[in-house]
């Protein structure tokens, strides 16, 4: 064999080995995308559980206060509206794949959150409501929940930043293109936690 035969030989070799080693990349890189994107939702799932205990633990809260005398009737209805808003959005994997169906469950479960917000601040004034067992188990389990939707929030978003900033950083990127990786949304800061909650003594 001459010496041009050779130096083919010796680049079609080298040529096999980088093709050989760029699909080994494009191959890891897709997987590694395929996890991270398991893992956002996996954490979408925990999400939606949370908020799934919320909307079952309403009822009876309303049953609790509903008999009271004087109650006051409008906060309520406030909270009762507001969770049929909210159930009628039923999250599903796919709401991470269209950000306005994801803002709009977002924005329902917000306001939830306000409405029992109200609703927690009107029954301080009733010490009869305050002091019955059956309330305060459940104002420990909605306390309890509201702590929980706060952390899966957090975990779930920290798992889209991690998925998001890989499928966008170059050449990343022309694998999530081609595998056709969809950037996830993230959750925001209620508009009420930008302010200190008031304390009084």
């Amino acid at each position: 064999m001459n010496r041009r035969g050779s130096i083919h030989l010796v680049l079609l070799a080298a040529l096999g080995l980088v093709a050989v080693g760029a699909v080994l990349w494009g191959v890891g890189d897709y997987n590694d995308m395929v996890a991270r994107n398991e893992e956002v939702s996996k954490s979408w799932s925990v999400v939606e559980s949370q908020y799934q205990r919320r909307m079952d633990l309403i009822p009876n809260l309303v049953e609790t206060v509903k008999g009271t005398a004087g109650f006051e009737k409008s906060t309520l209805k406030a909270v009762v509206e507001a969770r049929s808003r909210a159930g009628e959005l039923t999250p599903t994997r796919e709401t991470l794949d269209d950000p306005a169906s994801f803002r709009k469950f977002e924005d329902a479960q917000s306001h939830l959150s306000s409405a029992l917000s109200r609703l927690l601040v009107v029954m301080e004034r009733y010490p009869d409501i305050r002091s019955s067992q059956a309330y305060r188990e459940l104002l420990a389990q909605l306390e309890g929940t509201e702590n929980a939707i706060q952390s899966a929030r957090q975990d779930y978003n920290a798992a889209a930043q991690g998925y998001n900033t890989r499928i966008k950083m170059f050449p990343d990127k022309l694998v999530a293109d081609y595998g056709r990786f969809k950037e996830r949304p993230y959750f925001s800061a209620a508009p009420q936690s930008a302010r200190a909650p008031e304390v009084k003594f």
